[in-house]
């Protein structure tokens, strides 16, 4: 008799099971509703097929439907599967490459036949049609492992040159593993899937778009056909999904930007913000309270400049791991005999800042420093630039020139904690005011960094220390640990912020950092007389003021609150009669600090208040020939339904109430 596995459950329970049995054999025998609920398995933590067989002693734990992020990768993979099965049934000749699940569903990469061109969106639905019928047919899913050069050899009589070249490329005798759909077609896959097509549900996918690519992402190389789709476990959670995707399109922020008149973008400055007086208003209005934030907390602030010599970046190491991000710009000289401008044979470079701390550590460095200074925090609306690939640029989300909210803590070791314990209860404070909830997630060493093992430990272990110190390190903040995420010179907390249709943005950070002062000498005199290497905390709170404003945009879907919004109220005369009475109304209200507009046009008062919606005006105070008499407004509030009757000197007070900055109320 052949020797037993023992296969140790989570409980910590033993089963001995014969060689070639599977998770799902365990789970049958465990009970029939167990066993209809297992949809793969984690062998020794990998993730695996319910029915491949165990290779040996194994710690098992069953994965089912419950475990939905398991389960949408699955069933995510097994969707792209059958896109390109589905492709394939439709149009004979398709050559198919690869097709990974994504974070809301899945893609796959394929090779239209000469014959018909590439693929468009008029395919779609009959693409979408020949899916639901695998699903449907409850094709089994299995997997077999063969030899690589016969599964190169089936590829090429297949006509799969792409899979053929992949396959080519891995290692002599390297046994390769295929997933069989049925037994009339396969992909080269290393799994995990579900146990048949049948598992997945017809109505939760739905394709959503195609695109170009290149082959292996190369322009030298084919231009393939990449068909998105979003891929669900049940249609509940599709419904929820292309409704919060049709959220998202109400709120874009380029659309709203351009509708509000808040800025605008354009080729001649590619990936840089032209900000219109709208939307500049919103810009100062950060700024404003930012100022007032980081001043009531100690902070100073400084301007560094946006350009300095590439060999100050080559000695804070980011010439080395950021020169591709980086503008550098060498010494022009005339030439000699044309006059036109040309590089110097000696040019030294420049570069610009693509982040302020270099510079911060210069103003640092100015003068000595005692312990008695510590801590020094220095802050600085700081303009940077970054040569972000054109395909990455979104917006003013994702730019090259940025104006970061940024600052550096310059601190003993035995203040990191308590400055990271202030800086966590500034930016709940801060995010509060808002109206965004968060949560907290430290990103540890990566495996490239500078510094020693001892000060990552010190460092990660600090930073640990101070958020669970302030209570962030629980479920309900969402606390999670990122190994491998952290920059090369300094671990990070991160703040991710959850907006009004349920989508994350990593916002707020703070790194504590021990290389960069190492690497460019900053020192302080300690109590003993000698020179001491400070603690760095780089932290920023909105991250850059463009992408803060766009998550702003999308948040409030351009219903900014009073303070915020770039016209606070407008002030609209029903008749001409009431002309005199609006423009008294709205000098008083200017003279109280609101930004407020008169419409003293000859329109109708229904046109008007159409007009002032579509721009997101919060108020409007309509005025005729009644309110001049009795000293009243008509409020038109966004939003609400009908109109409140207020004396002029009520409405005033309201709007003072809501325009004051929620730093500045009572």
């Amino acid at each position: 008799m052949s020797e037993m596995f023992k296969i140790t459950l989570p409980d910590g329970s033993v089963r001995e099971v014969a060689p070639g049995s599977t998770p799902a054999d365990i789970a049958a025998a465990i009970g029939p509703g167990l066993a209809k609920a297992t949809i793969a398995a984690r062998i020794d933590g990998e993730l695996r097929d319910a029915m491949r067989p165990f290779d040996g002693d194994a710690n098992l734990a069953l994965v089912t439907t419950r475990d939905e992020a398991d389960a949408l990768e699955l069933a995510r993979h097994d969707f792209a599967h059958v896109l390109a099965e589905a492709v394939q049934s439709l149009f004979p000749g398709t050559q198919i490459t690869f097709g990974p699940s994504t974070d809301d569903g899945f893609y796959y990469d394929v090779m239209a036949p000469a014959s018909r061109g590439a693929f468009s969106e008029e395919d779609l639905p009959a693409i979408e049609e020949a899916m639901r019928a695998i699903i449907r047919a409850d094709k089994p899913l299995r997997r077999e492992v063969m030899p690589r050069d016969a599964l190169i050899a089936t590829w090429k009589a297949a006509g799969e040159s792409f899979k053929a070249e992949w396959a080519a490329e891995l290692p002599e005798g390297e046994e390769l593993s295929v997933y069989w759909s049925g037994d009339d077609w396969m992909d080269m896959c290393r799994g995990p899937h579900l146990a048949s097509t049948g598992k997945l549900d017809p109505q939760a996918f739905k394709l959503m778009r195609v695109a170009g690519a290149y082959w292996r992402g190369d322009q030298k190389n084919p231009q393939l056909s990449r068909i998105y789709g979003t891929g669900w476990l049940n249609k509940k959670q599709l419904d929820e999904h292309l409704h919060r995707l049709e959220e998202a399109a109400k709120r874009d922020h380029r659309r709203l930007g351009a509708d509000m008149d808040l800025f605008h973008l354009q080729s001649e400055a590619q990936g840089s913000v032209f900000w219109h007086p709208n939307g500049y208003v919103i810009y100062r209005a950060l700024e404003d309270y930012m100022r007032r934030a980081i001043h009531g907390a100690g902070y100073q602030e400084i301007k560094t400049p946006q350009m300095m010599d590439v060999r100050q970046w080559e000695q804070s190491g980011h010439w080395g791991k950021y020169a591709e991000n980086m503008f550098a710009v060498p010494d022009i000289v005339p030439d000699g005999e044309s006059g036109a401008p040309t590089v110097a044979a000696d040019a030294d470079w420049m570069a610009m800042k693509p982040m302020n701390c270099p510079a911060h550590i210069m103003v640092f460095r100015q003068g000595i420093k005692s312990y008695r200074d510590l801590p020094l925090r220095f802050y600085e609306n700081g303009c940077c630039h970054r040569n972000e690939a054109h395909g990455a640029l979104h917006g003013i989300m994702r730019v090259r020139q940025f104006t970061q909210d940024d600052a550096h803590i310059f601190c003993r070791d035995d203040q990191v904690v308590d400055e990271v314990g202030a800086f966590c209860a500034l930016i709940d404070r801060i995010y509060k005011d808002f109206g965004f909830k968060y949560s907290v997630k430290l990103a540890l060493r990566p495996e490239k960094r500078f510094g020693s093992d001892a000060d990552w430990d010190k460092a990660e272990g600090e930073l640990r220390d101070a958020v669970v110190k302030a209570g962030l390190a629980t479920a309900e903040f969402g606390w999670e640990e990122l190994p491998g995420e952290g920059a090369f010179y300094a671990p990070k907390l991160e703040w991710h912020l959850t907006d009004a249709i349920g989508r994350t943005w990593q916002v707020g950070t703070l790194q504590a950092d021990r290389v960069l002062p190492e690497r460019l000498d900053a020192s302080y005199i300690g109590e003993d007389g000698a020179r001491h290497r400070p603690v760095m905390l780089h932290r920023a709170i909105f991250g850059t003021y463009e992408r803060f404003i766009g998550i702003l945009i999308e948040e409030y879907a351009g219903r900014f609150p009073v303070w915020l919004a770039p016209v606070q109220s407008v002030v609209a005369a029903i008749t001409s009669e009431a002309d005199g009475y609006a423009t008294q109304v709205t000098e008083r209200l200017k003279a109280a600090g609101i930004r407020v507009e008169a419409d003293l046009r000859n329109e109708k008062i229904n046109y008007k208040v159409r007009e002032h919606s579509l721009a997101k005006v919060p108020h409007l105070l309509v005025v005729g020939k009644r309110e001049a008499e009795e000293g009243t407004v008509a409020i038109r509030t966004l939003g609400s339904d009908g109109q409140r009757i207020m004396s002029l000197d009520d409405a005033l007070a309201m709007l003072i109430a809501e325009a004051t900055p929620p730093d500045l109320r009572g």
